[in-house]
């Protein structure tokens, strides 16, 4: 990709993530900018009533009530007289009778004329009870009369009071850090209505309110890719990684506002610690708590108590990433989530006490919350499979079980080709060490070695390690044609791994463990054979390309030495030590490291590790001594 199309792909990722979050924002009213939570400390500026207004019952006042005015009302029927029975034979339908049940209606007004007459529903009767009362066939002598029952019953709706009491202007409603009781909540919800009925929002405002959230949003943004730019210029030029970030922050910060507009839940079921868990698992801990501080300063625009909020979070995103060094296994993430669940109790008694200094002030609920919160923090392994898949990264637990050596492709390497699989075990462990020493990651280098010459397996009694001083096949081929087979097991290596669906990042191990390097015993055997001949070096280097990381690196230096080590006639410290420095200084001055970000200290410390960890492998044993006959 053009680098001018990825930068603007880049900024248009940044962009759409400040368009969906400001869009996102709950829409609260203009004159009533307070996010009302019951049972919470007040986290606002103290609120006194600018104008009279009305207390608004609650739902469940009004429904309570409701009720109680139906307990006492009785549906109207009319009565048939053509039957000549008395009035107080009251028969009706099967039909009304479920009516009068469902509804659990105590009595019923039968009309008569402009008046009507209250009976107790235990003196109705159905058909079947009237015969086996009279002896005789009877039909319904009341029918019900749902005209005149719907308009009593909206008449007597219509007299309940919406509203209990009236606040009066410049009435103290709450303090700042007061505990929102019940009956506060509903006073400054009663305040809400009356704000939404009297407020007139020109268009100028609007516009306004929306610059500002825009530019707040676009500058918290801006600084994190200043932070990216400045520090993580690899992150940054990465168009999977800029998305990757824009929609992990994006998904927390929509379900926040999804959650604040459109129920009453708490904001603290929301994982936010889902954003610093799963950056720290495919990426490092500081740009994970960068970017869970943007995404909590986006949210503390819209939250009510912002100050109580972010110091929550902050302090969780801290956990989070000290917790999670390195996740190589699943019960990790519920070691750090208990971590996070103990981090929101302490945090929040603690700020609960400082802000108001009353016991009261506690919300159990709240601790309720935060253990839902640890839930679905363990229950993010499920996302941290999703953008492992959807952004080709690589996560410590995926690298543990590619070591697996138990494994298919593994298992086909140890039987079909057992010394290059010895090899393979002998380069992870040199590698690893190596990586160690200098801070590189030590695990994926480690899984890298291991499936570095799985190519091997098309044509395994081509290498000599797998001949075990036998007939060599190469040896009846032309140089150009041996220097072919020997390196299509690069090729065939991307292949095969291609095949069993192996990361991308493992598959740059197999690719560059050569690097673009000349193999010198065909192109020496050529230059010999051809005196005077011009030869193209090409046709006996290796496709490359050359390494790009540190881990490359450590693995092509690490499958040098230990290849040549095996070639060695005597294992001293001086044979040893000169063999590993040649095949660096070889490597280097060919030009294989230039693509890599080692150092010079790097690499000398690679060297050592080099040397003391062959010299251990290959010390001499004691002679065990024989008995005598």
């Amino acid at each position: 990709m053009k680098p001018i199309i990825k930068y603007i792909l880049q900024s248009l990722s940044f962009v759409a993530v400040v368009a969906v979050t400001v869009l996102s924002f709950p829409r609260y009213n203009t004159s009533f900018r307070y996010h009302v939570e019951q049972g919470k400390p007040w986290g606002y500026e103290s609120v006194t009533a600018e104008f009279d207004f009305p207390i608004y019952k609650t739902d469940q006042q009004l429904e309570a009530e409701r009720k109680q005015l139906m307990a006492d009302f009785a549906p109207y029927f009319v009565r048939d007289t053509t039957q000549g029975l008395p009035d107080t034979v009251l028969i009706v339908s099967l039909t009304d009778m479920d009516y009068l049940e469902q509804n659990a209606f105590e009595s019923i007004s039968v009309l008569s004329g402009r008046t009507s007459v209250r009976y107790p529903v235990w003196k109705v009767l159905t058909p079947k009870r009237a015969y086996e009362r009279y002896k005789t066939e009877l039909t319904p002598t009341v029918v019900l009369d749902t005209a005149t029952t719907a308009f009593m019953q909206e008449q007597l709706m219509s007299s309940l009071s919406l509203t209990q009491g009236v606040v009066q202007q410049g009435q103290k409603i709450i303090d700042r850090g007061e505990l929102v009781t019940e009956e506060k909540a509903q006073i400054l919800n009663s305040l809400e209505k009356a704000c939404l009925a009297n407020d007139e929002i020109t268009q100028h405002q609007r516009t306004l309110s929306t610059t500002g959230r825009t530019i707040m949003v676009g500058l918290y943004l801006a600084l994190f890719v200043l932070y990216l730019f400045i520090f993580r210029r690899k992150y940054f030029e990465s168009l999977s990684t800029v998305l990757f970030f824009s929609i992990l922050s994006t998904l927390v910060i929509v379900l926040s506002c999804v959650l604040l507009q459109y129920s009453s839940f708490s904001i603290y079921l929301i994982p936010f610690a889902w954003v610093p868990i799963i950056t720290r698992v495919f990426y490092d801990a500081r740009t994970a708590l960068f970017l869970h501080i943007v995404t909590v300063l986006v949210v503390s625009l819209i939250v009510p108590a912002p100050v109580e909020f972010f110091f929550l979070q902050v302090a969780a995103g801290m956990v989070a990433v000290s917790s999670l060094s390195d996740m190589t296994r699943r019960s990790q993430l519920a070691q750090t989530a208990g971590w996070i669940l103990l981090t929101y109790a302490i945090a929040y008694t603690a700020y609960t006490f400082a802000s108001t200094g009353e016991y009261s002030a506690i919300s159990p609920r709240m601790y309720l919350y935060f253990l839902i919160n640890a839930a679905l923090i363990i229950a993010s392994y499920g996302l941290i499979y999703l953008f492992e898949k959807t952004f080709r990264l690589l996560s410590s637990m995926t690298l543990v079980e590619l070591t697996d050596i138990n494994s298919e492709l593994l298992h086909q390497l140890a039987e079909e080709a057992p010394e290059t699989f010895q090899h393979s075990m002998q380069v992870s462990n040199l590698a690893s060490e190596a990586a160690k020493a200098i801070g590189a990651n030590a695990l994926l280098v480690r899984t890298g070695a291991l499936y570095h010459d799985i190519g091997k397996l098309v044509h395994p009694e081509y290498y000599i390690e797998n001949q075990h001083g036998g007939h060599n096949p190469l040896n009846d081929m032309e140089p150009k044609e041996a220097v072919k087979t020997i390196i299509s097991h690069v090729t065939e290596g991307e292949r095969i791994a291609r095949q069993h669906h192996l990361p991308e990042m493992i598959i740059h191990f197999i690719t560059t463990h050569h690097g673009n390097s000349l193999v010198r015993y065909f192109y020496n055997s050529y230059v010999n054979a051809h005196p005077g001949e011009e030869v193209n070096k090409r046709e006996f280097r290796y496709p490359g390309p050359k390494p790009s990381t540190k881990e490359a690196a450590i693995l092509m230096m690490a499958d040098a030495v230990e290849a040549r080590s095996r070639s060695l006639k005597e294992y001293s410290e001086e044979e040893i030590y000169e063999m590993v420095d040649s095949m660096i200084d070889a490597q280097i001055s060919d030009n294989q490291f230039s693509e890599t970000p080692l150092s010079f200290k790097d690499v000398e410390d690679i060297r050592e590790v080099f040397k003391l960890r062959l010299l251990s492998i290959n010390h001499h044993r004691i002679a065990y001594p024989t008995l005598n006959k």
